[in-house]
């Protein structure tokens, strides 16, 4: 049995789970609304306070698709009451975030200014000069843009320049050394 898939999803108060035909799951709470279609196979039903999930049978792809689903409608049901959050720093001499409206300038040591537009569901929100923070109820859309920011410059292993992620630790190289 799969040790995740098998754990029924809380529902706090203040949160409701809706399954629709073809497995169309909506999750309403105090942050918004996320709605999701899952895997057909699955059964998905809410029991009072919490939703259970439950596969038709043993196949590989069945075992699966069953704490898939399950972890996602976790993450939706997370995301409506806390929200997700990622935090990137930009590192380098000359390097800097700023932020005008939706919009998030990145000054990256181009030639240009690299200029990014938040995405529906997603907002980002400056600390000082060289810390973005990335916050939505959508986990993945979370996730997806702080990877999109962090590909405008990844960070480089010789002096650590760069976007990179707060909890990220780079593996850092030795330079060049002289002639003798």
């Amino acid at each position: 049995m799969s040790r995740i898939g098998r754990l029924p999803v809380a529902i706090p108060a203040g949160v409701t789970v809706e399954v629709a035909e073809n497995n169309k799951v909506t999750v309403k709470g105090p942050k918004g609304t996320l709605e999701r279609e899952l895997p057909t196979e699955m059964t998905i039903k809410v029991e009072g306070e919490e939703v259970v999930v439950t596969r038709p049978n043993d196949l590989k792809k069945m075992k699966s698709l069953h704490g898939l689903t399950r972890t996602l409608i976790n993450n939706m049901v997370v995301g409506v009451t806390e929200g997700y959050q990622k935090v990137l720093e930009v590192n380098g001499v000359g390097y800097k975030a700023a932020k005008s409206g939706s919009k998030l300038t990145l000054s990256l040591g181009y030639s240009h200014p690299v200029e990014m537009e938040d995405p529906e569901g997603v907002e980002t929100v400056l600390e000082g000069q060289n810390k973005i923070v990335v916050k939505g109820i959508d986990k993945e859309k979370v996730g997806q843009f702080a990877a999109e920011i962090r590909d405008k410059r990844r960070p480089e292993p010789y002096k650590g320049k760069g976007i990179k992620y707060a909890d990220e630790v780079i593996r850092r190289k030795v330079g060049k050394t002289g002639k003798k």
